[in-house]
């Protein structure tokens, strides 16, 4: 008699539920950057104990959306325009290697990828839904990652990918800047279907290096309106 074998599905535990939860919080603009983290106050809120969130508030400080300070506490993650700048490079460098390695092992896979998620922010902006659009902004750039056929410059991605899209959440508010994204997708996505992949690697480039520049013009400018 042949073995079965079963599958079982392991319900999410209130660590991981704390962490969706609180991550969401931080990746969608909820709370500030720099702002403290109580686990009293976030114990209460989503109604379980403190040990679940504190187990929780570890696990994103591993994904870089926090800091734990000793005798002061835990905070949302913050930087400094300067920080911003670097993380863009690494951002960059990881990218434009996902795009080349995509093209080349799974260009159909990607076009396909990429194509859904154009037409979805494209509908996004129609319905002038800044959340969905910032979702699919995510989106399309994982897509590289994941039709590169490299699993580590995945993880190498996955490791900065949150703080990308916290700073993301707190500019796709913007309907200009918006606009000048799809843009740059939509061109992007012409550009691999046509198999210019150089161009498109170029144009990459150019809109990562601009976002960066918009992401830390943000940051000096809240940062000084703090300071006044």
């Amino acid at each position: 008699m042949a073995e079965r074998t079963r599958h079982l599905r392991r319900a999410k535990s209130l660590t991981e539920q704390a962490a969706d939860e609180i991550r969401a919080r931080i990746v969608f603009g909820d709370v500030e950057l720099g702002s403290s983290l109580s686990e009293n106050m976030l114990a209460a809120e989503l109604g379980v104990s403190k040990t679940p969130v504190r187990e929780a508030l570890l696990q994103l400080k591993s994904e870089g959306l926090v800091s734990i300070q000793p005798q002061r506490g835990s905070f949302v993650f913050d930087m400094s325009a300067s920080e911003v700048v670097q993380l863009g490079e690494l951002r960059e460098t990881l990218e434009l290697a996902a795009l080349r390695l995509a093209a080349r092992h799974d260009a159909k896979g990607l076009i396909e990828a990429l194509r859904e998620i154009v037409a979805r922010m494209r509908r996004a902006l129609e319905k002038n839904d800044p959340v969905a659009y910032r979702k699919l902004d995510a989106d399309f750039h994982r897509a590289f990652f994941d039709h590169s056929g490299n699993v580590y410059l995945l993880a190498s991605y996955l490791g900065i990918a949150f703080r990308i899209q916290a700073l993301r959440s707190r500019l796709s508010a913007d309907p200009v800047l918006n606009r000048s994204s799809y843009t740059d997708h939509e061109k992007l996505l012409q550009l691999v279907e046509g198999g210019k992949v150089d161009r498109a690697v170029a144009l990459l480039s150019s809109h990562v290096r601009g976002t960066i520049e918009d992401y830390a013009a943000t940051i000096d400018a809240r940062r000084s309106a703090k300071a006044s």
